[in-house]
């Protein structure tokens, strides 16, 4: 598991990120008004809220007392909602690091559209891949997958600061970072042991944010821009 903490790509064009600020503090608010219970269930409220393939396609239906918005909301609002603090947290992090620069290369319109966009083709994506399971998908890496394909097409020389495993530094151009955390997805997803963890919405983000990063973007933003400084990988 790699986990960014910084990166060195100043920002150019947004001063303040008020949109990537405001769905990281959305996502936390969401996670605090669920867990404090005040909803009912967390698990029940959870599930109301979060994608299920089988509801979406008609092939299965909540109980009346689950209060959910109609099945194709979900592929929105379940951009929300997390199953744990650390699915939070980590989401989170990843949304930090890269989300603002992404909202700096496109304008925070654009970028706002451009993050629901690849959450919805998570989503679409997941849903395709396991169509009749009535286990809720929620979490915001659906979209924060489709804003590090970005990252990586606009910032690949870029410099990373993370850890690996959680407890190791590492220092890397953003093309290794990033491109190893993307190559997992798709080794998980194509190796058929999924676990609890949706990486088929991982790849769907992914491959939405490489077809729409080159519409989205600023036209003054080249893609494979060059590095910020020159670094210690480069000769």
């Amino acid at each position: 598991m790699v986990m960014p903490l910084h990166d060195d790509s100043p920002l150019k064009y947004v001063r303040r990120p008020w949109v990537n600020w405001t769905l990281i503090a959305s996502n936390i608010a969401v996670f605090a008004v669920v867990y404090s219970e005040s909803l009912g269930d967390p698990l029940t409220v959870t599930r109301g809220f979060g994608l299920i393939p089988a509801v979406l396609f008609g092939d299965a239906t909540l109980a009346k007392w689950i209060v959910s918005p109609p099945a194709p909301v979900t592929l929105v609002t379940s951009l929300f909602f997390h199953s744990g603090f650390a699915h939070l947290v980590g989401n989170m992090l990843f949304l930090m690091v890269f989300g603002d620069n992404i909202e700096d290369a496109m304008g925070s319109a654009r970028y706002l559209v451009f993050y629901l966009l690849c959450g919805v083709g998570a989503g679409l994506a997941f849903a395709y891949a396991s169509p009749h399971t009535i286990t809720p998908l929620v979490g915001a890496s659906g979209a924060i997958s489709g804003v590090c394909a970005a990252f990586l097409l606009l910032y690949p020389r870029s410099s990373i600061f993370g850890l690996v495993g959680g407890i190791l530094p590492i220092h890397a151009p953003a093309f290794l970072f990033v491109g190893t955390w993307i190559a997992l997805q798709f080794l998980n997803a194509f190796s058929g042991d999924h676990g609890h963890v949706g990486w088929w919405a991982h790849v769907g983000g992914i491959v939405s944010g490489l077809l729409l990063t080159p519409l989205f973007k600023r036209k003054s933003v080249r893609l494979f821009g060059p590095p910020p400084w020159k670094g210690p990988w480069e000769t």
